[in-house]
């Protein structure tokens, strides 16, 4: 939908074979202030869908040899938003509700007044002002949520939000890398929001989600008849998104098949639709992201080289969460707010804060967010307590490598000396079974892991200590 205009203002398309109609609706509508292209036949109105958005069209059932009918499908092919309204001499109940079936919004029968005609529109440019209205509290939804995770006293990530903000402003292609859940979907937003194409429609694929030809016709497009199930026109994310940006998330899964097409396009801003051999162009700038390391993945064949290049003119890499600890009480008082959805919860307890802390949080911020939602839901109390995050946040972080190399070090020695006062490994020796010991529960146990590697240590020093023992 153009994002250009008054909510008054609608461009409007008037298909009819009859000169004399075209002409009084052109100027009744074009004295109302409103934008009318007005042509005679099908293939005309098509052309006409195809060069420009159009919020309203006026069509008559029978276009000479070419059915008005017909044409409904191909218009909105083009202009998804479009309503529709079927003009005719020849009304009848079965036409109005086939009209009604192929996507018309309306029907009016010749002779239709002056009046008529203008209610129709108010109704259309009424639907459209609200359509604008929703479109700019989903904008202002979306900035709000991308705000916990621009607010940082993280080193790394204030310099990727830095030159985030640098490279808005200009046209190159950027690439976001971070593991899973460390907002790169939100930068990729903020990107939008602060360039020069913020008042144009930004469009998101996640490349895992659709097989390799679903992903070819959302990405580029396809016509009608292209594949089976290919029942209308689909003009593809890459026009939808014209003058915009279009945000390509988990480019790493992007099938080998379909990058020499991507690279085309990033190169010459040009592309066919599946089915068809026009040749169209779009100016569309485009924004990757991948949890992926492609130098590897061009290592194995995985990924186009040339492409890798062309997609990371800038790069920007997201820290994990387990890195941002100095973010994280911001982060999870930032995700209670949102979710508290009315209830009395004034924060979290000290311990609850370093619980949080203590975990290293594989699945980052999305991990974070719902952890601080099911908390939410199950505290009954005016602060979130240590005992409602899950089990899983209470885990120690592994041994190091110095608590391997002082327990090895004493293992020996005291193995052949006092076997009993044989020291308990690092947690990460523990067997599963030892872990889940209840507190107060006996602690003994039954030949576990660490007897067994303690034991070989000692044989490998075997002959040091047996000497000593001898003096």
């Amino acid at each position: 939908m153009p994002q250009n205009q008054s909510p008054q203002s609608l461009n409007i398309l008037v298909v009819d074979d009859e000169i004399n109609i075209r002409k009084t609706l052109a100027i009744s509508l074009e004295t109302d202030g409103h934008h009318v292209t007005a042509v005679s036949n099908a293939r005309d109105a098509a052309a006409e869908a195809a060069k420009k958005s159009h919020d309203l069209a006026f069509v008559d059932l029978r276009l000479g040899l070419d059915d008005g009918l017909n044409l409904i499908p191909e218009l909105l092919a083009q202009s998804p938003w479009m309503r529709i309204v079927i003009i005719t001499a020849h009304g009848s109940i079965d036409s109005a509700v086939e009209t009604m079936k192929r996507g018309a919004s309306d029907y009016l029968t010749k002779p239709f007044t002056p009046g008529q005609v203008k209610l129709v529109v108010e109704r259309v440019a009424r639907l459209r002002a609200l359509e604008l209205q929703v479109a700019d509290l989903e904008q202002i939804v979306g900035q709000s949520k991308g705000e916990p995770i621009l607010k940082t006293d993280n080193p790394a990530m204030q310099r990727a939000i830095s030159l985030a903000r640098q490279v808005a402003v200009s046209e190159t292609t950027v690439l976001i890398r971070g593991e899973s859940g460390t907002g790169k979907g939100v930068i990729a937003r903020a990107i939008h929001a602060w360039s020069n194409r913020a008042e144009r429609p930004m469009s998101t694929i996640s490349c895992p989600t659709l097989s390799p030809q679903l992903l070819e016709s959302e990405l580029f497009g396809h016509a009608r008849g292209a594949f089976t199930g290919a029942v209308r026109d689909n003009i593809g994310r890459i026009a939808a998104c014209d003058g915009g940006i279009l945000f390509l998330d988990e480019i790493g899964d992007l099938p080998l098949e379909l990058q020499p097409k991507l690279l085309r396009f990033l190169q010459d801003r040009e592309y066919e639709r599946v089915g068809e051999s026009r040749t169209r162009r779009a100016d569309v700038r485009v924004i990757a992201a991948t949890h992926v390391d492609l130098e590897s993945a061009v290592r194995a064949g995985k990924f186009r080289e040339d492409l890798l290049y062309r997609i990371k003119v800038i790069q920007l890499d997201l820290p994990p969460l387990r890195d941002r600890l100095e973010d994280l009480t911001m982060l999870a008082e930032r995700f209670l707010s949102e979710t508290r959805g009315g209830k009395p919860i004034a924060g979290f307890t000290p311990e609850a804060i370093e619980a949080l802390k203590r975990y290293n949080w594989p699945g980052n911020l999305r991990e974070l967010h719902n952890v601080i939602e099911r908390a939410m839901f199950l505290c009954q109390n005016h602060s979130i307590g240590v005992d409602f995050p899950p089990p899983r946040c209470h885990r120690r972080k592994s041994a190091t490598p110095s608590h391997w190399k002082s327990w090895k070090k004493s293992t020996s020695a005291v193995f052949w000396q006092n076997p009993s006062r044989l020291k308990k490994p690092p947690r990460c020796w523990e067997s599963t079974s030892q872990r889940s010991t209840a507190a107060g529960a006996s602690t003994a146990f039954e030949f576990p892991l660490y007897i067994i590697v303690q034991f070989a240590i000692a044989l490998k020093h075997a002959p040091c200590i047996l000497h000593d023992g001898g003096n």
